[in-house]
C-alpha cells in the first residue's frame, strides 16, 4: 500500500478508535460504579490523547524514535500555537486562577522535565548525567510518576471543589460498551501501524527526516480531537474547557505517552529536537505571560493571532531544516 494511502487510512482510524475507546471505556467504568467525575477527568480526557499514544508506542517498538518523540513534541506545539491560536481568534480566552497558576505551570514543568531526562550527554559534560541521549525505562517510570501526581491533583481538586465532569460520559449497555472498547482498541492499533509505516514511507519518498514528518503531518493529524473539542467549547463560550483540554492533553502527552512508550521500549533522542522543545517551552511561557498583558487574565484575539503566526513561522523553519 502506498505510504500516502497508509496515512490517509491510518489517521482517521486513530481518531475513530480514540473516540470509541474513550466512550466505551467510560461507559464500562460507570458500570463498575466509578464516579462520573473521575471518569470525565481521566478516561474521557485520555481519549483525545489516544492517537498520540498509539503512534508513539508503535513507533518506539518499530525503531522509529524520531516519529515517537516528534509526534508528541509536534502535537504539543500544534495544540498550543495552532489550536489555542485558532480558538483565541474565534473568541478571546478568559482563564481562571487555577489554569493560570496551576495547570499552565505544570505544563511548563513537563517540558523542563522531559528536556532534562533526554539530554544525558549534555548533562554528563556538566558532571550530572550519564550515558547517551535516550529516554530509558527508568526515566519512563519517572514520567509516569509525574503523571500519577498530576492525575491525583486533578481528581482531588475536582472533588474538593464540587466540580462536575466537564464531558458527558455516555451510558451504554454492557455488551455495547465492551464492543466499543475492544473495537476502539483494534482501530487504534491498526491506525497506529498504518500511520507509523506511512509516515516512514512518506519521509523516505520526500527525502525528509522522520522527525519532520512526525512533527508536522502526524502531529497535526493526531491533534484533531483536541482541535474539535476546543473549537466546540469556544463556540459555547466555555474558555476553561477549551484551554483545559489543550493543557491537559499536553501534560498527558509528555508524562503519560512518553512515559509508557519508553517504559516498554527505550526511545533514543535526536538532539535536533531540542530546538523544538525550546519552541514548546517558549510558547508555554508566552501563554502564561499573555494572561497578564492587555486585558488581565485574558488571551485576546491579537495575542492568539500571534500564536498562529508563530506556528506558521515554526512550520517554515521545519521545512528549511528538513
Amino acid at each position: 500500500m502506498p505510504p500516502v494511502l497508509q496515512l490517509l487510512i491510518g489517521l482517521p482510524l486513530l481518531l475513530v478508535g480514540g473516540h470509541f475507546l474513550a466512550t466505551g471505556a467510560g461507559a464500562l467504568a460507570l458500570r463498575l460504579r466509578i464516579p462520573q467525575l473521575t471518569v470525565g477527568l481521566t478516561i474521557v480526557a485520555m481519549g483525545t490523547s489516544a492517537p498520540e499514544l498509539a503512534v508513539s508506542l508503535l513507533a518506539a517498538m518499530r525503531s522509529s524514535p524520531d516519529i515517537a518523540m516528534g509526534n508528541v513534541i509536534g502535537s504539543n506545539i500544534a495544540n498550543l500555537l495552532l489550536i489555542l491560536g485558532a480558538v483565541g481568534v474565534l473568541r478571546p480566552l478568559t482563564l481562571t486562577t487555577s489554569i493560570r497558576w496551576r495547570e499552565i505551570p505544570f505544563m511548563l514543568l513537563s517540558v523542563i522535565v522531559l528536556a532534562a531526562l533526554v539530554n544525558d550527554a549534555f548533562l554528563s559534560s556538566m558532571g550530572s548525567g550519564t550515558g547517551p541521549d535516550v529516554l530509558g525505562r527508568g526515566e519512563g517510570v519517572a514520567l509516569i510518576g509525574f503523571f500519577a501526581v498530576y492525575l491525583y491533583y486533578v481528581v482531588s481538586v475536582a472533588r474538593s471543589s464540587g466540580m462536575q465532569a466537564e464531558e458527558e460520559v455516555t451510558t451504554l449497555s454492557l455488551p455495547v460498551a465492551s464492543l466499543m472498547t475492544v473495537g476502539g482498541l483494534i482501530a487504534l492499533i491498526a491506525g497506529g501501524r498504518l500511520t507509523v509505516s506511512g509516515a516512514s514511507g512518506v519521509a523516505l519518498a520526500m527525502g525528509a527526516s522522520e522527525a519532520l514528518v512526525g512533527l508536522t503531518i502526524v502531529a497535526i493529524g493526531t491533534s484533531l480531537p483536541e482541535l474539535v473539542t476546543s473549537l466546540a467549547a469556544a463556540r459555547q463560550g466555555n474558555a476553561d474547557l477549551a484551554v483545559g483540554n489543550v493543557v491537559g492533553s499536553n501534560i498527558f502527552n509528555i508524562f503519560w505517552i512518553l512515559g509508557v512508550s519508553s517504559t516498554i521500549s527505550p526511545v533514543p533522542f535526536n538532539t535536533r529536537l531540542n530546538a523544538d522543545l525550546g519552541v514548546l517551552a517558549a510558547g508555554t511561557l508566552l501563554f502564561f505571560l499573555f494572561t497578564y498583558t492587555g486585558r488581565r487574565h485574558t488571551v485576546d484575539r491579537g495575542e492568539a493571532a500571534l500564536f498562529l503566526l508563530m506556528y506558521a513561522a515554526y512550520v517554515g523553519y521545519l521545512a528549511v531544516r528538513g
